[in-house]
């Protein structure tokens, strides 16, 4: 476990690191304190920092689907965001843990969150948020824009597929579609969630929460709705390319099994014929003529043009 950052927030942008070697100081301002912790329960100051118990074990849970849950004076979220980790895939999506009152606000990691990093920059500029809302907003917002060139990339994608399905280049297309799929939905699964916690706590009855820190938050809830938005567009149009795949495909059989019926309905009769002729009895017509045989292939040959005629007046065969 470590301690990622620790600032003071005295509400103007400025933003003063604390050392926790003797505790949280005491005064004026917002505290801000992010905790990078690999394993729950491990013992730290987090865990020696006297906190409800229930505030404890939810930022130590393991797995974590965004929420907004009041507490007391408190308010306890959850929020994902897209994996930018080196080697990882983006839809292995990161959590944070928050627990947000007036004075103190709490996050918690399992993994990198480059989020973070952006509002730890800029607190070390001295434009870092000046209240617990304006924080939450901003780590909102910062997630909100490391998942947009992914989906962005998934929209192009998609765009993509669809001009090369129109090549007729579908059949290696089938497990990059079946990929795009599969990502927008798992990150669609935790964008509407985010959404809604967001959106709780912008009209959640705190008497800290200001009135341009609710703004703030609904500014963060409408582009977080736009992402997931983007997702269930990503994911109906990846349906619509996969199922004219699979009609494409169907297509392509009902065809060539027309074909084999085809062939085969020519040379029924002329099987039927030809074993008539070769079978092993006296009275074969033609067996002592030698323009006989001659005679059955042109009678084959008659066969098969009234054939092909009435196929094609039938729709069977094309011209």
């Amino acid at each position: 476990m470590a301690l990622m950052a620790a600032f003071r927030l005295d509400g103007s942008g400025a933003a003063q690191a604390l050392d926790l070697g003797d505790g949280l100081p005491e005064g004026p301002g917002l505290v801000w304190l992010h905790f990078a912790r690999p394993t729950p329960a491990e013992q730290d100051w987090l865990s020696d920092a006297a906190l409800d118990p229930v505030v404890l074990e939810a930022l130590d849970a393991a797995e974590t689907r965004p929420r907004c849950t009041v507490h007391g004076d408190g308010v306890l979220m959850n929020m994902r965001g897209v994996n930018l980790s080196e080697g990882a895939q983006p839809e292995d999506m990161v959590s944070l843990r928050l627990w947000v009152t007036g004075g103190l606000v709490i996050s918690v990691q399992r993994r990198p969150v480059q989020a973070v990093r952006d509002v730890i920059t800029a607190c070390e500029r001295g434009a870092g948020p000046v209240d617990a809302g304006d924080l939450v907003a901003r780590l909102a917002l910062r997630l909100a824009d490391r998942a947009e060139p992914v989906v962005a990339e998934l929209n192009e994608r998609i765009d993509d597929l669809e001009d090369r399905f129109e090549a007729k280049d579908h059949i290696r297309l089938r497990g990059q579609v079946a990929e795009i799929r599969r990502v927008s939905i798992i990150l669609r699964r935790f964008m509407f969630p985010l959404r809604d916690a967001l959106s709780t706590f912008g009209i959640e009855d705190m008497g800290w929460l200001t009135s341009n820190a609710r703004s703030r938050v609904r500014e963060a809830t409408e582009r977080v709705t736009r992402l997931a938005e983007d997702l269930d567009s990503i994911r109906d149009r990846a349906e619509v390319v996969h199922d004219q795949m699979l009609e494409l495909r169907a297509e392509v059989a009902n065809r060539q099994m027309l074909v084999l019926s085809v062939v085969t309905a020519i040379f029924l009769p002329l099987g039927l014929v030809t074993g008539l002729l070769g079978i092993n009895v006296g009275g074969i017509p033609g067996a002592q003529d030698p323009w006989a045989f001659w005679q059955v292939c042109a009678l084959l040959l008659a066969i098969v043009a009234v054939q092909v005629v009435l196929f094609r007046r039938l729709g069977l065969l094309r011209k």
